[in-house]
Parts: C-alpha cells; sequence; structure tokens
C-alpha cells in the first residue's frame, strides 16, 4: 500500500504541481518586462497630458496675436490696445517694430523706464539675427510663429510676425507676466485635466506652481518634466497624485507575487486534500480486503471445528461419555462463536445500509449486563481469567434497548478475551454520574497506543503491526459498539496505552433528570 501511495503522490505532483510551477516560474520571469510596458503607459499618458497644457498655452498666445493683427488690419485706434491690454492682465505691454530695420518704433502697457526698455530690445534683436530670419521664412510660408526673444524672474517677452501683407514689414513682441500667465490663465485649465487624479506643476528656479498648492518637494519621484514651449527657464511636470509610477509598479509586483504564492498554497492544499482522500479509499480498500481475509478465516475456524468433533461424535470414535460432553461442548462454543460472528457482519450490513433499528424499553442496566456476564463468566474462567462484576445499584429505569447493549457488552468482553495473554483479568463496572450511567469493561491486556486510539473505532480498521496482528478478528466489533452508543445518545470513552491493559467505558444518557443523581 506504502508503494501505491508513493506512486500516486509523484504522479499528483507531476500533473498538478509540476505544470503549476512552471506557470508561476514564467510569471515571474516575465513580470520586470510587463511592470516596463505598463511604467511606458503610464509616461505616454503622461507626457499626452503636458503636451495638452503646452499646447493650450500655445492656443491662448497665438489667439493675442490674432487679435492683434486684427486690429491692425482695420486700422483701429491706439487706444483699443489699452482695452485689450485690460481685457487680459496677463500682458504687460506691446510693442511693435520694423522687420526690415529690426528697430522698435512704439509700445503700449505698463512699461517701466520705456526709452531704456525699447534700446534693450533693439540690442536683442541685432544680436539675434538667426531668430529673426526664422520668423520671416514663415512669415514668407504663411505662418505665425511665436518665438522667445528674452525671460527673466517675472517677465517673459515673446515676439511674431505677421501673416498680413500689409504688415509684412512689422513684428510685435508680447511682454508677459510670467506668474500672472501661469496663475490665471494656465491654472484652471490645468485644474480640469488634473481632475484629481495627477498633480501638474510649473517650475521655475525662483518659485513652483501646482494644482495642489503645495511644495514641489511633496512629489517624491515619479516625476516627468518637459520644456514650457513660450516660457523658458520653465518646467511643466506631473506625476500621479498621492503615488508615483514607481510605487504603481511595485504595488503591481507585490500583488502578483502574492497571488502567486496564493496559487502556490492552494494547489498544494488541493494537492494534499486529494492524496489523503486517495489514501483513504486506499485504506478502507486494504480494510476490506484484511476483512474478507479475516471474516473467511473467522468462519473457517469454527466451520472446521464443527465438522471434525460432529463427525468424531457420528462415526462412535469417542468411547467414554467424558470425552463426549467435551465434544459436546466444543462444538457448541464454536457454534456460538460463529453466530456472534454472522450476528456481527449481519448487524454491520444494517448499520451501512441505515436499516438498524432500535427497541428502546425502560430497562435497567444492571439487569442488562448481569445477564452478559453470567453467559460469559464460566468461559472466562475456564479460560483462566479472574473476574469481577462491580455494579451500582443505584442506577435507575432508562429508555434502552436491551439486546443492542447486550451485543455491545459482548463486542468489549470479546476484545478483551482476545487481547489479554499474560495478564488474565477483566473488571466489569456499572456506574452512575450526574446525567448518564455507564458501563465498563477493564482488562490487563496488550493495550492500545495512542495514535491508533481514535482510529480503532473505524470499520475495518485493526492494528497492522504488533502482537495486536497476530489476533484474528473481523474489524467491526468496535465499530458497531460506537453505533449502538451513539444511538442510544451516548459516548464511548477509552483509556488505554501499550503494555498496560485497556478501559472501555460506555455512556448513557438517563431519560429524565428528576432525582439528586440527575
Amino acid at each position: 500500500m506504502n508503494n501505491t501511495l508513493r506512486k500516486i503522490g509523484i504522479i499528483l505532483i507531476a500533473v498538478i504541481v509540476l505544470p503549476a510551477l512552471l506557470f508561476i516560474t514564467f510569471e515571474l520571469s516575465s513580470l520586470n518586462s510587463n511592470e516596463r510596458v505598463i511604467e511606458k503607459i503610464y509616461e505616454s499618458q503622461l507626457d499626452a497630458v503636458l503636451f495638452s497644457v503646452n499646447q493650450y498655452s500655445q492656443d491662448i498666445v497665438e489667439s493675442w496675436a490674432g487679435k492683434i493683427e486684427a486690429t491692425l488690419i482695420t486700422d483701429e485706434k491706439p487706444v483699443d490696445f489699452q482695452v485689450f491690454l485690460k481685457e487680459n492682465s496677463s500682458i504687460k505691454g506691446i510693442v511693435f517694430g520694423d522687420l526690415d530695420k529690426l528697430t522698435v518704433q512704439d509700445s503700449f502697457g505698463d512699461i517701466t523706464d520705456k526709452t531704456g526698455q525699447l534700446n534693450l530690445y533693439n540690442k536683442l534683436l541685432s544680436a539675434k539675427s538667426e531668430l529673426i530670419m526664422r520668423l520671416i521664412n514663415y512669415r514668407k510660408s504663411g505662418y505665425r510663429k511665436i518665438e522667445s526673444l528674452t525671460t527673466d524672474s517675472s517677465t517673459t517677452s515673446l515676439i511674431f510676425t505677421f501673416t498680413s501683407q500689409v504688415l509684412q514689414n512689422k513684428f510685435c513682441i508680447l511682454i508677459i507676466n510670467s506668474d500672472s500667465f501661469i496663475q490665471k490663465v494656465l491654472s484652471p485649465r490645468i485644474e480640469s485635466i488634473s481632475q484629481d487624479e495627477f498633480a501638474i506643476y510649473i517650475q521655475s528656479d525662483l518659485e513652483d506652481y501646482n494644482t495642489g498648492n503645495k511644495s514641489i518637494s511633496t512629489y517624491n519621484g515619479g516625476k516627468i518634466q518637459k520644456a514650457m514651449w513660450l516660457l523658458p527657464g520653465y518646467q511643466l511636470g506631473i506625476s500621479l497624485k498621492g503615488e508615483t509610477i514607481e510605487s504603481l509598479v511595485q504595488q503591481r509586483a507585490t500583488t502578483n507575487l502574492l497571488l502567486i504564492v496564493l496559487l502556490i498554497i492552494v494547489l498544494f492544499l488541493g494537492v494534499y486534500i486529494v492524496f489523503r482522500n486517495v489514501k483513504k479509499e486506499i485504506e478502507i480498500a486494504q480494510m476490506k480486503s484484511d476483512f474478507i481475509s479475516n471474516v473467511s478465516h473467522e468462519l473457517r475456524t469454527p466451520l472446521s471445528m464443527i465438522s471434525m468433533f460432529s463427525e468424531t461424535l457420528e462415526m462412535g470414535r469417542v468411547a467414554s461419555e467424558e470425552k463426549r460432553q467435551e465434544y459436546y461442548k466444543i462444538i457448541s462454543q464454536e457454534t456460538s462463536r460463529l453466530s456472534r460472528i454472522v450476528n456481527s457482519i449481519l448487524s454491520f450490513s444494517k448499520i451501512e445500509a441505515g436499516k438498524r433499528k432500535y427497541n428502546f424499553v425502560d430497562s435497567f442496566l444492571n439487569d442488562i449486563v448481569d445477564t452478559v456476564y453470567s453467559s460469559y463468566e464460566t468461559h472466562l474462567r475456564q479460560n483462566g481469567f479472574k473476574t469481577e462484576f462491580i455494579r451500582d445499584e443505584n442506577i435507575p429505569v432508562q429508555q434502552l434497548d436491551e439486546e443492542a447493549v447486550s451485543e455491545a457488552v459482548m463486542n468489549l468482553l470479546d476484545n478483551a478475551i482476545k487481547y489479554s495473554k499474560d495478564k488474565k483479568s477483566i473488571i466489569i463496572k456499572t456506574g452512575l454520574k450526574k446525567h448518564y450511567s455507564f458501563v465498563e469493561v477493564k482488562d490487563l491486556g496488550i493495550g492500545i497506543s495512542k495514535e491508533n486510539e481514535e482510529k480503532i473505532f473505524e470499520k475495518f480498521y485493526r492494528v497492522s503491526t504488533g502482537s495486536v496482528h497476530n489476533v484474528k478478528g473481523t474489524g467491526l466489533g468496535l465499530s458497531i459498539v460506537k453505533h449502538i452508543v451513539e444511538s442510544h445518545g451516548g459516548t464511548i470513552e477509552l483509556e488505554s496505552s501499550s503494555g498496560n491493559g485497556s478501559t472501555f467505558r460506555l455512556k448513557f444518557p438517563l431519560k429524565k433528570l428528576k432525582d439528586d443523581h440527575e
């Protein structure tokens, strides 16, 4: 049986565990690559958000440039530029110049030291000939390109040319208040994009702006930054709100590992349950096989004895009357033994089929036990047993099936006889506790080890090692006893140890709790 179980265990591991381990190994090996893909996806999404913010700022300035160009084309009065500046408070001033001469000509708005500011722009225009050529080329292609001319801690100057042929030799410089542009123009847009999912911020060397109104130092890693198109020196950044991409990746990796570990535990638990059930079935099959072998032997022995002594008596080979009486007695004993074996098998068969019926009547436990003891007493003494019956006369009338209780006590006595070797002593005792009466059978036989105490009440089970295995039996007796006691609402207790005998105690509940003994 052990070899069979070992083979089954190996097969279960091969069929269930090995594929699972291969899958787990594959998942672990691909975990890093999967997380890199996730990180790239997040980075692409965040990069798209940054592009949207930059594009929005570009569109705003383009709309300003379009309005200015429209005002010049319609030849509106200069005062209209003051209205325009008032409506767009982020624009600090507007400067116009001649593209051919690369000189500024006029300005509007709040410009401190107007003469000095215009001279500064003249110098910048002369130094940035490449920028001017690029703008001219864009204008010739019909596009208006806005470029940054200069920036400091508070303002940014943006330069662009006009697309209209009427203004082809003109350029315009927008002096932007960087702080106001970020707070009044970009901040609402950033808030609508973030939607409490992202932390979007604009960072410069001096100040930080973010959607959460927190210091930029609170965004620990996981940031993606891009330079702002129109505000040199400023960085547009984004991070996941409350956590970083790295933390998300780590969280996912941890979750996957936990799921993998859980899968391993579930698989091994499943293998264990399957193996245990298979082992149980194999053990039952083995016990059934042993049962058939033992029953065959148990039936063959009394039948052989009955046949042999009956044939001897029939042929008249016994000379003395004393010898004939001895043979008659042996035949009677073997017949009784055979009858008990058959009754045990029939009783077990009814129990298994759920057809065992019990006839509960008012009975005295002492009377039932006394009847069994009387029928066994002579047999016990002839086999060298010292016996004693200790009864408690206070046990009241109970609802018992007398035949079933007798059968249970007889099974216990049969076991005591079988498993007693040198110390042949059996004590039967009845007693009364608060809620139940009991009968116990105590012997000084070979005893039962702790590991086998619970198993011996299972059907077909017989101890497979030691001197216990040398004693023949069906393996049904204690299973039947347990069923009888439990059918009465009682329990069976065992006190035993190897080499020190056994005490079986059958406890039967009292019918009603009325007197002091209840």
